[in-house]
């Protein structure tokens, strides 16, 4: 029994310890940031309360319906409502009735209203997915800022444990006179600087961490990494094609582009709103009503009268009454010219906004496309760099392992090659992320393996 219970704590602190230490995948931070972003939240009850409108809208173009019922008592002096004599005696009153309206023609404006909340709630649904499309580049570039600086940090270390193999290995030949002591201090200072860089390395990547976090909401920052792998450049035919083709493809997808758009379908149709103003309004009503009084009296056919019951006056006093109703607009100060006056102008501007939404968009890929480029160059560079750097400092090992090299020369060779490290992980993990915005324009998902 008791092995039994130690097998179970044991296993639940296993898992426990497993869901702590959670990694998390690329895909996992963007899929979690889109589901839990509070701005993103809030984008969706804009585009809630845009479907609500889109039902208001439907809903005046149809008719209303509305009853009514009032009972009263009056005592004292008061009109008979049968035969509308004044009389001064108790009575009890109630009336009841239904009532319709609609609105047969006001300018075509409930029609464009209706396409107006249609438009609408397709310009939301725009909005947040391009704030989803943001949410992700931003996720990416901050995910790909946590790995670059891992990858930094384990070369760090990596040169930091060949260091102190150099620094044992000179103290014995310090110790035994081979090398002098100011070799011995050079070496210590190295150590010393690469201890520095680990330490600052690991303070970047803790920042990085926090970013991401901050990204996905995650307060638990200690308890939060990113799953270990090493990413290398994809390949890619995105540069076949160019900017003005990749231009043209993101025109046809982009929510941002599409949402500008909208906004030039919206200002059309205000402008029809407003225009209707000018034009005569028609609706038509319908009533129908009945009343009881306990004071009513009618003949009985003999040459009496009697008060009928209740059910009796609702039928015999209810009637309808139904008709039309013309409203023609002659002069209202002039706002519904101003008005028209003002939503031409808001069009203008929405028409100039897009337009300049197009030229950023093209300016934004041209850019891409020459980082693209610069950076897969860089990356070329850095790594042709990190060679002769290697072969150099191979040679001054060989040298200084001699003795026909000092130690602040050798230093200096270790720390050439240290930064010539640290510039392929900046520029492979720069391009890789340049790459991956200039595709995300041309419709392809970020996708890092």
């Amino acid at each position: 029994m008791k092995n039994s219970i130690t097998i179970i704590l044991l296993l639940f602190t296993v898992t426990l310890s497993t869901a702590q230490m959670r990694k998390w995948t690329l895909e996992e931070c963007v899929t979690y940031a889109v589901e839990n972003n509070l701005t993103i939240e809030q984008f969706e009850l804009d585009l809630e309360n845009a479907k609500i409108d889109k039902s208001d809208a439907l809903g005046d173009l149809l008719p209303t319906l509305n009853g009514q019922a009032s009972a009263s008592s009056n005592t004292g002096f008061s009109i008979n409502p049968t035969n509308n004599l004044p009389t001064n005696s108790t009575a009890f009153n109630v009336n009841a009735g239904l009532s319709s309206n609609m609105t047969l023609f006001n300018g075509l404006r409930n029609i464009h209203q209706m396409n107006r909340a249609k438009m609408n709630a397709i310009a939301n649904q725009y909005r947040l997915d391009n704030l989803k499309d943001d949410i992700r580049l931003n996720v990416a570039n901050a995910y790909l800022q946590v790995l670059s600086g891992k990858e930094q940090l384990k070369t760090f270390k990596a040169q930091y444990a060949v260091t102190e193999q150099d620094l044992k290995r000179t103290k014995e030949l310090v110790e035994s006179g081979v090398l002098p002591k100011g070799d011995l201090l050079e070496i210590e200072a190295t150590a010393a600087n690469q201890e520095q860089q680990i330490v600052n390395g690991e303070g970047n990547v803790l920042i990085a961490r926090v970013n991401l976090a901050q990204l996905l909401q995650i307060t638990d920052y200690e308890n939060f990494d990113i799953a270990d792998e090493e990413f290398e450049i994809p390949p890619s035919d995105i540069l076949k094609n160019s900017p003005k083709v990749i231009f043209d493809k993101a025109l046809t997808f982009r929510n941002d582009i599409k949402f500008s758009q909208s906004n030039v379908d919206l200002a059309e149709q205000d402008l029809k709103i407003a225009k209707g103003a000018y034009l005569p309004t028609l609706g038509a009503f319908f009533q129908y009503g009945s009343r009881y009084s306990d004071v009513t009296q009618i003949p009985d056919g003999n040459g009496g009268v009697y008060t009928p019951n209740f059910t009796d006056q609702l039928w015999i006093f209810d009637g309808i009454s139904y008709g039309a109703q013309l409203n023609i607009p002659i002069f209202n100060g002039w706002s519904t010219r101003n008005n028209v006056k003002r939503s031409k102008i808001t069009l203008e501007k929405a028409k100039l906004q897009f337009e300049q939404d197009k030229l950023d968009l093209e300016n934004t890929i041209q850019q891409a496309y020459v980082d693209v480029s610069t950076f897969e160059k860089a990356y070329v560079a850095a790594l042709k760099t990190l060679d002769a750097r290697t072969l150099a400092y191979d040679y001054a090992k060989e040298r200084y392992d001699n003795g026909l090299m000092n130690a602040f020369d050798f230093g200096q060779a270790q720390a050439r090659v240290d930064n010539a490290r640290a510039d392929v992980i900046r520029t492979k993990y720069d391009y890789i992320f340049r790459l991956k915005i200039l595709e995300f324009y041309f419709g392809l998902p970020i996708v890092l393996n």
